[in-house]
């Protein structure tokens, strides 16, 4: 046992904090190499960072202590895209906020545009059939991210989306476009602030009705003071649910495809669900799939006062890493970690299991407030796409891991699509 006070191991090597290509690797070999707590030297960092994967260091952070952490290292590039909204904000600005914010995410709030949701959805799904009758090969990642980031869209807009660009653009197709996330991307990203502005300013400034999340939000009162949302407050929210609700859906769904791809016997006992109406096994899929590979796989805080996890002193200032890729991976709370078993999440798996030992969608009072929409859209294309198609996988190279604000494929992923009752194809 190491002495009270002790720091925890450490590799010699330094550490990029900027997250290139490489970091996560680098986290994954420290943790086979020391275990639940580990330090990292950090390239340009005065305090250290401490990497932990023990689910009961993850609730310790995340909920028990939460309060002596604040975002980590990290958080000025988010604040830089998304200004002060849930992912960036603090204290009681982050508490305000997420009290507006919440209720209009709820599953009952959303239920409405479930009916928008199966639309796009069958609408790709006619796309893709068709691609299988000319025996086309499909790029998922870009069909798959165009199609999460039209729907946040039209949930969010409804009917003022076409206004947010007077000629005809998309403006927002700059998230599926352009994969790099630099300067670049900040400055052309910040300039669409100005026509979701514009778009409030005018509904506030009309009596028309709107049936959408931004009438929502706009809606939404504080509850003891009865005050909406600022201007300024509800663009930020706004950036920050267009971010957030597109690319995370979009590389869950891309990993899901690529790992049914790779198993045909998954692949099988899927279709085999949907054909008898059994909800529950497409939803395991998925979360299997974000186990493996989950979007978000990198959660940074720093320690606003010293702390203490796993009997290693953590002074303040400390930064604190966890790796959803690696505590979904524990060998001691994971049988087979690295293999693909939707069966994990079977009814009573789950509640056999340590409570923070998944969190694809983080802990604690900061666990994304989207999840239930991104759920709803994500079982939503997965039974209608499969109800009608297999994908199938071109190659047998496994796909590189870009590990930088979200994880996903570093290349776009191409699957050939076949219609479930062709010739030769499985039922």
């Amino acid at each position: 046992m190491q002495r009270p006070g002790a720091a925890p191991p450490a590799s010699p090597e330094p550490f990029d904090p900027a997250l290139p290509d490489g970091s996560l690797e680098r986290l994954a070999a420290d943790f086979r190499r020391f275990g639940d707590v580990f330090a990292l030297h950090a390239v340009g960092v005065e305090t250290p960072i401490y990497v932990v994967s023990h689910p009961d260091h993850v609730k310790h952070v995340l909920v028990n202590a939460r309060a002596r952490y604040v975002k980590g290292l990290g958080i000025e590039r988010v604040r830089l895209l998304l200004g002060d909204g849930l992912m960036a904000s603090e204290g009681e600005i982050w508490r305000r906020q997420r009290g507006l914010v919440q209720p209009t995410l709820h599953r009952r709030a959303i239920g409405a545009i479930e009916g928008l949701i199966r639309r796009r959805n069958l609408e790709l799904n006619a796309r893709w059939l068709e691609a299988a009758g000319r025996g086309e090969t499909l790029n998922v990642t870009r069909a798959v991210s165009d199609l999460s980031l039209n729907i946040v869209l039209e949930v969010l807009f409804g009917r003022d989306l076409p206004s947010l660009a007077d000629d005809g653009s998309r403006p927002f197709s700059l998230l599926t476009e352009e994969p790099a996330r630099d300067l670049r991307f900040a400055a052309r990203f910040r300039a669409l602030r100005e026509p979701v502005r514009a778009c409030i300013r005018r509904r506030r400034a009309g009596a028309e009705a709107h049936n959408d999340i931004l009438a929502l939000l706009m809606a939404a009162r504080e509850r003891h003071s009865g005050e909406p949302m600022t201007e300024e407050a509800l663009v930020d929210e706004v950036m920050t649910l267009i971010v957030a609700g597109h690319e995370t859906t979009a590389s869950a769904l891309n990993w899901t495809w690529y790992l049914l791809a790779s198993h045909p016997g998954v692949e099988a006992q899927l279709h085999a669900a949907i054909d008898a109406g059994d909800p529950a096994y497409p939803r395991q899929v998925l979360e299997e799939a974000m186990r493996l590979y989950p979007p978000g796989w990198l959660l940074t805080r720093r320690a606003t006062t010293d702390d203490e996890i796993a009997g290693y002193r953590v002074a303040a200032g400390t930064h604190v890493f966890i790796s959803p890729y690696l505590v979904h991976r524990h060998p001691a709370f994971w049988d087979a970690p690295e293999e693909f078993r939707p069966d994990r999440f079977a009814a009573g798996a789950v509640e056999a299991r340590h409570r923070y030992c998944y969190l694809p969608f983080g802990a604690g009072p900061r666990r994304c407030v989207g999840e239930a929409l991104a759920m709803l859209e994500m079982e939503t294309h997965l039974r209608t796409v499969a109800a009608h198609l297999r994908l199938r996988r071109t190659d047998d190279a496994a796909p590189a891991l870009d590990a930088r604000i979200n994880l996903r494929t570093r290349r776009d992923l191409h699957l050939l699509p076949q219609r479930r009752g062709d010739a030769g194809a499985p039922a």
